[in-house]
């Protein structure tokens, strides 16, 4: 019997209800009572099932998670429900009715493809893991959409599918594999996979090199909320494309191919791009859009001189400008009565936390701060602002 089986007997959903939402501290006392009248290993199992579901819902939502099944490793390696989301919609657009999913996993983007109403054969070589897929599959009511089958994802046929999607493992004994050749399978062997089918789609790690990428390929990088999450390789839409997508929305940047932005002075705002700009080289198609440049030829920063909305750089207003100096940042931020400061960096060494102590030890009043440690012209340098329209002084530049 695997050590998921007990979990889908009666006993078993009746204990998971039963210590559904139990925080860290009563699971001791939980338990205890428990095991009083059900036996010792189901009980931890139930407990140890209900604290994967909680950390999932950060993923998945608290709705989905609550009914679904989950190893340690499925939770952390699962892609996040709104990008799978994203893709799955995407490739309904593409007039894909259906899929093979390799190396499923637990089967998230099985169910985001099957919601779509796109049928999922969903194949994973673990036998633990693919029997998660499939209970997975009948708790959100999907069985019908997705077939799950335990078997080495190079030896299955995918000849009558419409694409073909990848998620390769980037995780070995060691944490996180950045060789796209390390990955399981291969990132080789998934392209090839890719170029056999009408179309595909390989999730990679968000920090591939822009030339490990096939020329067949489209590149997709994607964030959420903010936070890159991942990058996509696309096969049998826009060969040598490259976007970036923002979730919520979603709103895709279509690279143009420009050249790399002119350097100029630092302007009134500063523009912070969206990760996934940055990952796929977007910056100079942002700073197009802003009329502005960058502070620095090494740095992902755009200043310009007006403020200009855009879904895919955050702006700030920038009220000083000093040569890095500790001293002098610690009595400005005293001058302006700044008790809460963010500090970000691109181009410095200095720790964030670090300076963070140093200026400001404790709060000199009502007001907020954002300091940039990077460079400007090549030099050291400190931007002080806020967000556009919260600068803590109408002053300019000193």
């Amino acid at each position: 019997m695997t050590v998921l089986a007990p979990l889908l007997t009666p006993e078993g959903r009746a204990l998971l209800e039963a210590v559904r939402g139990t925080a860290p501290a009563d699971e001791l006392a939980v338990a205890t009572r428990l095991r009083r009248e059900h036996p010792a290993e189901l009980v931890s199992a139930a407990i140890g099932q209900a604290r994967l579901r909680q950390r999932a819902a950060v993923k998945f939502g608290a709705a989905d998670a609550e009914r679904m099944f989950f190893t340690p490793n499925g939770v952390e390696q699962s892609t996040r429900a709104s990008v799978a989301r994203h893709r799955a919609e995407r490739m309904k657009a593409l007039g894909v009715t259906s899929v093979a999913d390799l190396c499923c996993g637990i089967g998230g983007d099985a169910i985001a493809l099957a919601r779509a109403g796109i049928r999922v054969l969903a194949v994973d070589r673990d036998p633990a893991t693919a029997e998660v897929a499939r209970a997975n599959a009948e708790a959100l009511g999907l069985s019908a959409l997705i077939e799950v089958r335990e078997a080495d994802v190079t030896e299955v046929d995918t000849g009558g599918y419409d694409a073909v999607f990848v998620d390769p493992a980037r995780r070995g004994g060691r944490g996180r594999i950045f060789d796209p050749e390390a990955y399981s399978p291969p990132l080789s062997w998934a392209v090839g996979a890719a170029l056999a089918a009408p179309r595909a789609a390989l999730k990679i790690a968000p920090g591939v090199p822009h030339e490990a990428i096939p020329a067949e390929a489209e590149a997709e990088w994607i964030s959420d909320g903010g936070d890159v999450k991942e990058a996509v390789l696309w096969f049998g839409t826009e060969p040598g494309a490259v976007r970036a997508t923002l979730l919520p929305g979603p709103r895709t940047l279509l690279g143009r191919g420009l050249p790399d932005p002119r350097v100029r002075p630092v302007g009134r705002y500063l523009y912070e791009p969206d990760g996934a700009v940055i990952r796929a080289h977007l910056v100079a198609d942002v700073a197009e859009e802003l009329d502005g440049g960058l502070i620095d030829e090494t740095i992902a920063y755009v200043t310009a001189d007006t403020l200009r909305p855009t879904p895919y750089a955050t702006a700030y207003e920038i009220t000083d400008r000093l040569p890095f100096n500790v001293k002098r940042l610690k009595a400005l931020l005293r001058e302006r009565g700044v008790g809460i400061l963010t500090v970000k960096k691109r181009g410095s060494a200095v720790e964030p936390e670090e300076l963070r102590k140093k200026v400001l030890p404790k709060g000199h009043g009502p007001h907020s701060a954002t300091v940039f440690l990077t460079r400007v012209a090549g030099a050291p340098t400190m931007l002080v602002g806020a967000p556009a329209g919260q600068a803590v002084t109408a002053a300019g530049a000193s």
